[in-house]
């Protein structure tokens, strides 16, 4: 996940073929856009916050997440991300 802090607004997009991009409006200040990348990633792909942790990246812009589910929805909800962009 690429993530940019104090984006306007929180969404969740396609990005590379190597992650998505998620923009946030909160700023990168006592973890405050981590919080908000979490909420943001539970919300869209349909899962409890406590099902999306955060795993590497803590001070970067790239950050690594894992998210506990059904594999095949969400990949559909990943996969969904890329084809609004077509």
């Amino acid at each position: 996940m690429r993530v940019t802090p104090r984006g306007g607004r929180d969404s969740l997009a396609a990005g590379t073929d190597e992650h998505l991009a998620a923009r946030l409006a909160a700023a990168p200040v006592d973890g405050a856009a981590n919080d908000a990348l979490v909420a943001l990633v539970a919300r869209h792909f349909g899962v409890a916050r406590r099902d999306v942790m955060l795993v590497a990246g803590q001070t970067g812009r790239l950050k690594r997440l894992t998210i506990e589910g059904d594999p095949a929805a969400l990949a559909q909800r990943a996969a969904s991300l890329y084809a609004a962009e077509s």
